[in-house]
């Protein structure tokens, strides 16, 4: 990050509280740093207590300001009392990063008795997600300013195979989102979707698959939200997600059959655990044409800046 840069967040949250699910690891781990480094008081929240109290100390050490919060988001008992607790000891929450989230890839054939795949993800990516806004919404349309960032996925705009039940939690935030933003717009609440790229964290170290396609770092993938931070926009997305929603919606039978065609070629997971999955000569092929179309395509939208 240039010193501009660097100045242009420290401007928006030095001094702020700012809440960030997920923190334990991965992303939400990258952003605490950034943000704790740029003045920020983080707000650490995830299920593992010994994993926050780590990264806690870690900022600390650095002198910089962090508190740890840990609690499972799916439960809503246990988000009420994040929620309470939050309040009473940090008071108002001015800006919300809703990172947490869990990924399951798993095609619908495979699904038709697992609808508890559907639940699951609901209850973390979705009602978790809303819950603490409706939280800590309040607080900021009273004080009015604040900002809600909901970390989504290139998923939604892609509309990925095999990942049916982790895109719809998705897309139901993204919806919400969009009517919050409408209603909160003379509140000086700014809601921001992140449209997040393949990002290289635990959550995808259960399968190889996505290796041969270009996959950000967690301090990367940290950068989009910091953009949103720093700009505030309505959304954050990447060119490619950003060109298949385009494609989509211009031509979605023939971006249907491209897709179809990709999922015919990986692999099904299944219920293993290990689902490090060989891949055939026609999806590696399939990998490097992508990662050529994708590389062609950044550089256009780089030429028209």
């Amino acid at each position: 990050m240039s010193g501009l840069e660097d100045g242009a967040l420290r401007e928006r949250v030095s001094g702020r509280a700012v809440l960030i699910t997920g923190a334990s690891s991965g992303i939400g781990e990258a952003l605490a740093k950034r943000l704790a480094a740029a003045g920020a008081t983080v707000l650490l929240v995830a299920r593992s207590a010994e994993k926050l109290n780590q990264l806690r100390e870690e900022i600390e050490a650095r002198g910089d300001t962090a508190f740890a919060y840990p609690a499972d988001l799916s439960n809503a008992e246990e988000t009420q009392r994040l929620i309470a607790a939050v309040t009473e000891e940090r008071g108002n929450v001015d800006i919300l990063v809703n990172n947490a989230g869990i990924s399951i890839r798993r095609s619908v054939q495979k699904s038709y008795d697992r609808v508890h795949d559907f639940e699951r993800t609901l209850a973390l990516n979705f009602l978790g997600a809303v819950r603490l806004i409706m939280g800590f919404l309040p607080a900021m349309r009273a004080q009015k300013h604040g900002q809600i960032l909901n970390v989504s996925t290139i998923g939604v705009q892609v509309n990925v195979p095999r990942y049916g039940a982790y895109i719809a939690s998705k897309a139901a935030l993204d919806a919400f989102s969009r009517v919050l933003a409408v209603e909160a717009l003379r509140d000086g609440v700014k809601v921001t979707t992140i449209y997040m790229p393949l990002v290289k964290t635990p959550m995808m170290a259960s399968t190889t698959i996505y290796d041969a396609f270009p996959m950000r770092t967690a301090e990367q993938a940290a950068d989009l939200i910091v953009d949103g931070i720093v700009q505030q926009p309505k959304r954050v997305a990447t060119t490619v997600g950003n060109l298949f929603e385009f494609a989509y919606g211009v031509a979605p039978n023939t971006i249907d059959r491209v897709l179809n065609a990709a999922y015919q070629l990986y692999p099904e997971s299944g219920d293993r655990k290990d689902l490090r999955e060989p891949i055939s000569k026609d999806a590696a092929m399939f990998q490097r044409v992508f990662k050529l179309v994708t590389r062609r395509a950044k550089r256009r939208a780089a030429g028209r800046k």
